[in-house]
């Protein structure tokens, strides 16, 4: 069975979401007592979280990029960067290794085109939604993406940060981030919702909004299983 490789702990509240999934997933594909194979490497949060608000990428970069090399030693076959935030540093981790690296946000636009999507609003922290590492990757796809206002983006990021990734659900939150999405919806013309936190599917879901939800987190997951079955059946 080929090896799925997770650099994961930026939160691990979602890290932990990435191996359920991956573990429900075998199980559906292949019945029985069937689980996922993973390698995981779990880095602490804190000091990532300071170098990204110090701007200091390049040594956070440095941090996944050994991250990478490790799994590499214990024998992935391919690489998940288990946040969207630090796929801003993707290129120091695909120059680590030789390994597949599965770029969420490619995967995000391609689940958002297959959908007819055109104009989804991303959700996500402060960096992801401003800068450009994320949203022009998307738009590489021909995807537009549409983010909140300033005062709404402080909100999401905040929310992102104090509490979801502390393991925080609070209704007043997702009462909010519902909130923003209606007025997207009505003053810009969002047609669709991304999660571009691989957090935000702990608060709000598909269930919650009329508009295609896209999960990050639940696509990385789809596209890594898809990704090594196929790997498995070249192998055979």
């Amino acid at each position: 069975m080929a090896t799925i490789g997770l650099i994961g702990g930026m939160s691990w509240e979602s890290t932990a979401v990435y191996y359920r999934l991956l573990n429900e997933g075998v199980r559906a594909r292949a019945g029985g007592l069937h689980s996922a194979d993973v390698l995981l490497h779990s880095v602490d949060f804190a000091p990532i979280a300071e170098m990204q608000a110090e701007g200091n990428w390049e040594a956070a970069g440095a941090v996944l990029a050994e991250s990478a090399r490790r799994l590499q030693q214990g024998g992935a076959s391919c690489l998940l960067l288990c946040t969207n935030t630090m796929h801003k540093v993707a290129p120091r981790i695909t120059e680590a290794t030789n390994l597949p690296f599965l770029h969420l946000a490619d995967v995000t636009a391609r689940a958002v085109k297959a959908a007819g999507v055109k104009r989804p609003l991303l959700l996500a922290t402060r960096f992801t939604m401003e800068q450009s590492f994320y949203r022009g990757r998307l738009a590489a796809f021909g995807v537009e993406p549409l983010v909140p206002e300033g005062a709404e983006r402080d909100e999401v990021h905040r929310v992102i940060y104090e509490e979801l990734c502390r393991g925080r659900i609070e209704p007043r939150s997702k009462a909010r981030y519902l909130a923003i999405i209606e007025r997207a919806v009505r003053e810009v013309g969002a047609d669709g919702v991304i999660l571009g936190c691989t957090e935000i599917g702990l608060l709000i879901g598909q269930g919650d909004c009329q508009l295609p939800v896209f999960d990050t987190t639940a696509l990385h997951v789809e596209a890594a299983l898809d990704f090594t079955a196929e790997l498995e059946r070249a192998a055979a």
